[in-house]
């Protein structure tokens, strides 16, 4: 055969390796689903390629000769592999051993990320997990490279050309230790919620206003925020050893021990939390999977 892999008909593969089960053109021809005088066809482009006349006939159809023999195994050796190139390989999370590498915010490694690392823990015990923060500037190219395989960010963050999927919608909640003098009740009256200091979470550091501050500001009104912080984990600790509030996404509130939940005397615009990826992992049956979980986990929570 033209050893030029550019000239390599496959289809010819496939009609000698029927030819080599079958010993019959008729019968090759109707398992390939092809006329008779189209397999003789290939039978003899064959027997050009490979200068040997292949098959001869016999008193019972056709017979290999001593080269066709010496292809039956290498042929169809090669039309299995082609065939499992071409087959998508199956998922087993069980048995899937792989690395996950997701960006987060401070906020969604809480809300999303915990819960969805208890399921997977269950699910596919063998694949890791690798969570960075997430780097706007960089966060596009990172998952080009493949350096990141998951942004879970929202949608107006999400860069043009990446697939994403909506995880849940959130609210802003008030909260405070469950002692603190002002717990009682569904709400806090404005008047008291503007004079009780309050702590800030600032994921860039150092501000002291927020999207509590734009609603109040709508109606006039402004709040005293006394402590900024960068990171959600420590906003617990720092409430429960004080009398601060604090105006919280409601998922992390729920998962806060010591704290309550009251209803902001304002309206606080909420937001959107979405997980996006890249077209290269699009397809694979184990990110497919995989973010499927994510975004079962997430709906189980509202």
């Amino acid at each position: 055969m033209n050893p030029d892999i550019r000239h390599l008909d496959f289809n010819l593969l496939k009609a000698l390796d029927a030819l080599l089960d079958e010993r019959s053109v008729t019968r090759a021809a109707e398992r390939l689903n092809l006329t008779q005088p189209a397999v003789s066809g290939m039978l003899t482009r064959l027997r050009e390629s490979f200068d040997d006349p292949l098959f001869v006939r016999a008193q019972r159809g056709i017979v290999p000769t001593l080269r066709a023999q010496q292809l039956a195994v290498p042929v169809k050796q090669l039309l299995s592999d082609i065939e499992h190139i071409l087959q998508p390989q199956a998922f087993d999370p069980v048995m899937a051993n792989m690395t996950l590498t997701i960006a987060s915010t401070d906020y969604a490694l809480r809300a999303v990320v915990v819960p969805f690392l208890s399921a997977l823990r269950v699910q596919a015990p063998n694949i890791r997990v690798a969570v960075q923060p997430v780097d706007s500037q960089h966060l596009l190219n990172q998952l080009d490279r493949g350096d990141v395989d998951w942004a879970l960010v929202t949608p107006e963050n999400t860069a043009s050309g990446l697939h994403a999927a909506k995880l849940f919608d959130e609210r802003y909640v008030c909260v405070m230790r469950a002692d603190h003098p002002d717990a009682f009740g569904e709400t806090l009256a404005l008047d008291r919620f503007c004079a009780l200091d309050h702590v800030l979470v600032s994921s860039s550091g150092g501000a002291f206003q927020g999207v509590t501050d734009q609603a109040l500001a709508r109606i006039g009104r402004s709040r005293r925020v006394t402590v900024s912080v960068t990171s959600f984990l420590v906003l617990p600790e720092i409430l429960m050893a004080s009398d601060l509030i604090a105006v919280v996404p409601r998922r992390l509130a729920t998962k806060s021990n010591g704290l309550i939940m009251l209803e902001p005397p304002v309206d606080i615009p909420g937001f959107s939390k979405t997980v996006a990826w890249h077209e290269r992992t699009h397809h694979e049956p184990g990110h497919k999977w995989l973010r499927s979980l994510l975004i079962d986990t997430c709906k189980t929570l509202d």
